[in-house]
């Protein structure tokens, strides 16, 4: 498919009105299947691979996605009055799914209606939101995947920690008004008091925000930098890691995608993994599942990547130990 045909169909426009003769009864006008998207950040490189990696989930699934499918999309480039309307939009379409592709748009989603069934690949603290009742059972018209991992942010902590020996503040970025933020703060800190590291913070909440965020850390002194999950935050991953190398800060993240831009080393899922397997979960409600029956789905395997152009950059040597480990090396 065409770059521009691509865009087109994640933008505002309409697909084509064609439909598989495997969803059309006989005798009966042609309709496709509606999947509404409401997204909240604006179009990025990043947020198109997510969703590219949620279309080829449902190619291999065996959908013609011109043909069998009528994908919706209405984006509030970022601005937080224009989520509801844009939501607003989607649900007027009456689509057999909401696709969001993060916590926020499905709390926006949510919000609006209690019926129409709503697929999240990046769902975060779900319970606590009210958008399920446990994750073996929704309950709800919410389900999908669930990227956070407990246990995560004190694994980062021991990577800063092998990465810049004798560190002893750690700063953290934080977008604290995405929902995946709240439950990985306290985790973060309850690590690092353990081991004796003093933790400071600074806030993006706009993309403006990340440098001087990073200049405020800079300037307290922090010996590295871990970068909170979050959606503004890996979008924004090309300018997080510039600022930060230029600042000469080491930084720890949960997403690949940031070092892929620039930054020092991750560990955490694979974001890609979440948004092809989230097909799976749209298939199963256009054959007649209800969100409700289907269980909130965890990734399994959790990649260590590193940039070593960054490192060198920084002066750091890489300890073996941390090399031995490595899943994928960016030179």
């Amino acid at each position: 498919m065409r770059r521009r045909d691509f865009i087109n169909i994640l933008g505002n426009a309409a697909a084509t009105q064609v439909i598989g003769p495997d969803l059309v009864r006989a005798g009966t006008p042609p309709k496709r299947p509606i999947i509404g998207i409401p997204a909240f950040l604006a179009r990025s490189k990043i947020g198109l691979s997510f969703g590219n990696a949620f279309r080829q989930g449902l190619q291999d699934l065996g959908y013609v996605l011109d043909r069998d499918l009528d994908i919706q999309a209405r984006n509030a480039n970022g601005d937080w009055g224009r989520l509801p309307a844009i939501v607003e939009e989607i649900v007027q379409l009456k689509p057999d799914v909401i696709y969001a592709f993060a916590t926020l748009d499905a709390v926006a989603a949510r919000k609006a209606t209690s019926t129409i069934p709503i697929v999240c690949a990046a769902l975060a603290d779900a319970v606590r939101l009210g958008l399920i009742a446990s994750e073996a059972r929704p309950g709800g018209n919410v389900t999908g995947i669930m990227p956070y991992v407990a246990g995560l942010p004190a694994k980062q902590i021991e990577l800063a920690r092998e990465i810049v020996p004798g560190a002893s503040t750690v700063g953290l970025l934080t977008n604290l008004k995405d929902p995946k933020a709240a439950p990985q703060v306290p985790e973060l800190e309850a690590a690092s008091q353990a081991v004796g590291l003093k933790i400071v913070a600074a806030d993006v909440s706009r993309p403006e925000d990340v440098e001087v965020a990073l200049r405020e850390l800079a300037n307290k002194r922090v010996d590295v930098v871990i970068v909170l999950e979050a959606s503004l935050l890996v979008v924004n991953s090309a300018e997080i890691a510039a600022a930060a190398l230029a600042l000469r800060l080491p930084t720890v993240y949960g997403y690949r995608e940031h070092v892929i831009a620039g930054g020092l080393i991750s560990y955490g899922v694979d974001l890609r993994w979440c948004y092809h397997r989230s097909a799976y979960f749209v298939d199963k409600i256009l054959h007649g599942a209800a969100p409700a029956d289907l269980p909130i789905e965890f990734p399994t395997k959790f990649p260590l990547s590193i940039n070593l152009k960054t490192a060198r950059e920084l002066g750091l040597t890489v300890p073996p130990s941390v090399l031995s480990r490595t899943d994928e090396v960016i030179e």
